[in-house]
């Protein structure tokens, strides 16, 4: 499942990232004195030779032209295009003045996804001679740090155990649902005789019942279908933010409960009360210090993957 891949490699960027740093830095020296297009490509050449499954490389010049390039399959041609000025795999490499690896796009042969390494070579003066690029399958990319075989058996057992897990949380909402539903419809049939606890006790259940479902949906969309597992960090924190929402909302229900109940019948418990309007209040600053907190770990992890 492609989504899946996808949030493998991004969790895995820094260590493919270093692999490719290592593999340009042995093959092709930066900052050297008398440094040449044509010693870039014997490197690309000795790379080319040792590393079969890279899907194409290619040298860029410094105005992001195509020069020269290997493919295993085409005509370089007809992977790269011959001016890549406005591609990231250009001009980032450029403005960070190292090694740097894109997201997955799609090949211009096929469609498959791949990844971009792109390695800016200096002189010893530091201009900029050109741009040594190398496009990997993202299936390739993510084998360069995985077992294939073992990723894909862990990956299937995973899935396997959340959708487990998932449907035994949607069968426990769905009986929170059912009661809280059974216990709305007999307060509604005993409408004179309605006892306020009823209206509390279907709420909470419902509540609950909302911050379960919520949860199952994340789990089952991030884990199982990978949807939105690019933004994992913050859909987690998200899903994490609702559901501890729903549980705060449905305890500070409770609290009004108890208020009104030992009020009316236990004036002398009324402390009890309070406490729990109090647990309350510090579970909402938690709560706010958790949003607080992780919005700012999402953010940069955002920045720390942008490369």
């Amino acid at each position: 499942m492609l989504s899946r891949d996808i949030a493998m490699y991004s969790k895995l960027r820094y260590e493919i990232r270093a692999y490719m740093n290592f593999i340009f830095e042995q093959n092709i020296k930066n900052y050297m004195p008398n440094m040449s297009i044509n010693q870039v490509r014997n490197g690309m050449i000795r790379i080319h030779n040792e590393i079969k499954m890279f899907n194409a490389l290619y040298i860029l010049d410094e105005n992001g032209i195509l020069l020269d390039g290997i493919s295993n399959k085409k005509q370089i041609d007809e992977f790269v295009d011959s001016d890549c000025l406005n591609r990231p795999y250009y001009y980032e490499s450029i403005k960070e003045r190292r090694i740097v690896i894109t997201d997955p796009y799609p090949s211009k042969i096929g469609g498959k996804l791949v990844v971009t390494a792109s390695y800016p070579v200096y002189d010893n003066k530091n201009k900029l001679i050109c741009i040594a690029c190398i496009d990997i399958l993202l299936e390739d990319a993510l084998s360069l740090s995985l077992s294939p075989a073992l990723y894909s058996y862990f990956s299937k057992f995973s899935m396997f155990i959340y959708a487990i897990l998932s449907a035994l949380l949607s069968i426990v909402a769905l009986l929170l649902l059912s009661k809280g539903v059974w216990s709305l419809i007999v307060a509604m049939e005993n409408f004179k005789s309605l006892d306020i606890k009823d209206v509390f006790e279907s709420t909470i259940l419902l509540t609950l019942s909302l911050a379960i479902f919520d949860l199952v949906k994340a789990i089952f969309e991030e884990e199982v279908l990978g949807r939105g597992a690019n933004e994992n960090h913050r859909a987690v924190h998200k899903t994490m933010t609702r559901f501890l929402g729903s549980i705060i909302i449905a305890i500070a229900i409770e609290a009004l409960m108890l208020v009104f109940k030992f009020t009316i019948t236990q004036p002398d418990r009324l402390l009890y009360a309070v406490y729990l309007t109090g647990g309350v209040t510090m579970l909402l600053v938690g709560l706010s210090i958790y949003v607080k907190f992780a919005y700012g770990v999402s953010e940069n992890h955002k920045r720390k993957n942008k490369y």
